[in-house]
């Protein structure tokens, strides 16, 4: 493949939380592994937030004192720019706008990761704009329901790519009305989370997640309402630790306090997600040290039948981490055997956590297998790029 440059949008300034840091980072050094020349860019009127202030703000210096410190340590230094479009003149850092516009006019690809960019006329000049759904059924349930907005989106981009592998199959039972969405998933650059330690004694199955997100992103689809938030499918389970008999962990903030007690008495330990989130690194070593993770999906992945899958399960693979997670219909492609074992039921879950126990360095080492099979960021980047004809 000759080397060509490409544009990563994404949104790790405006949300910088190592989860979205660590998704960007895959993309980045995934296309730069594959001998590409890659920029990094945010171009938008979304104001950042700045997580040691807990506000978000038109204050720009926490997101770029970010992405230094992230271009140096992973090989982009002087090839981002964040362009902040709020009143008057847009805040610019990294290019001026005009060094902006040429690298639109010049670069061969842009990749609009989970379609995070609205498109202003300076964008429209990119050649080739790929966009990269990350959350499957909703544009999907919009299109079906006539918003033209969204297709005139959509229908600006040369390839529409979704972590939902099985959108247009007939597992996924929403229409696509002429719209061609191509599979494919969260690159991971394996080496980063490669570690040759077993999971210490006394450690537990976790996992990092928002609690209650529903609302706006919950959409309605043929008189059913599908949701957003997983923290309803993470209560339909909450009994898994007294069931298995070991203790297991999430890091996030449960703001009510009867669903903490809920969680608490049924032996989950709760850690506070800040300090993990505001810490790539921090975060790396938590999922690290783990025994491997048990996590949800959130209802609108489980119920139209997506194929999705999290990239954060991804890193624990990566880790050598086996993962017990919800059935999305994923495992038609990879997984449900030794290392990744999905689940619909409380049973299942048993079963799961019991198979596991009995065999944990074979487990761990199909982890590792599938992440390197199925995830590694030069496998699923190259394939995009073929696909996308670039």
């Amino acid at each position: 493949m000759s080397r060509k440059k490409i544009v990563v949008l994404g949104f790790m300034g405006t949300c910088p939380v190592a989860g979205v840091i660590w998704q960007h980072l895959h993309y980045i050094v995934g296309l730069q592994r594959l001998g590409h020349e890659v920029w990094y860019v945010e171009d938008g009127t979304r104001y950042p937030y700045d997580p040691e202030a807990f506000t978000i703000t038109e204050d720009i210096s926490y997101a770029t004192r970010m992405f230094g410190r992230l271009a140096d340590e992973y090989g982009f230094a002087g090839r981002w720019c964040f362009c902040g479009r709020y009143e008057g003149e847009p805040r610019m850092a990294g290019l001026d706008l005009a060094g902006l516009r040429s690298l639109y006019r010049d670069c061969h690809a842009a990749l609009n990761v989970c379609g995070s960019h609205e498109l202003n006329d300076d964008l429209l000049a990119i050649r080739r704009l790929i966009y990269v759904e990350s959350d499957p059924g909703v544009e999907q349930i919009k299109i079906d329901s006539g918003d033209a907005t969204v297709r005139d989106y959509l229908s600006r981009h040369a390839v529409l790519f979704t972590f939902g592998e099985a959108v247009g199959t007939p597992r996924f039972a929403v229409p696509l009305h002429g719209l061609e969405w191509l599979p494919t998933r969260q690159p991971v650059v394996t080496d980063f989370w490669k570690t040759d330690a077993a999971s210490a004694p006394g450690s537990v199955y976790s996992s990092i997640c928002n609690w209650s997100t529903s609302g706006k992103k919950d959409i309605d689809w043929r008189s059913d309402r599908y949701l957003w938030s997983k923290s309803l499918e993470f209560l339909k389970f909450v009994g898994v630790p007294r069931l298995c008999g070991e203790p297991f962990e999430l890091a996030t903030d449960i703001k009510d306090g009867g669903e903490k007690k809920k969680f608490e008495h049924n032996g989950w330990r709760l850690v506070d997600p800040h300090m993990l989130s505001m810490d790539w690194n921090r975060y790396r070593d938590y999922i690290r040290d783990s025994k491997g993770e048990f996590t949800v999906a959130k209802d609108q992945y489980v119920r139209l039948h997506t194929g999705w899958f999290s990239d954060r399960s991804a890193c624990y693979l990566a880790a050598g981490r086996p993962v017990i997670t919800q059935e999305t219909g994923f495992t038609a492609l990879y997984g449900g055997q030794e290392g990744l074992l999905a689940f619909r039921t409380m049973a299942d879950v048993e079963a799961a956590a019991a198979a596991v126990k009995a065999d944990y360095a074979r487990h761990s080492r199909a982890a590792a297998e599938i992440a390197r099979e199925y995830f590694e960021a030069e496998k699923v980047l190259a394939s995009l790029l073929d696909r996308a004809g670039v």
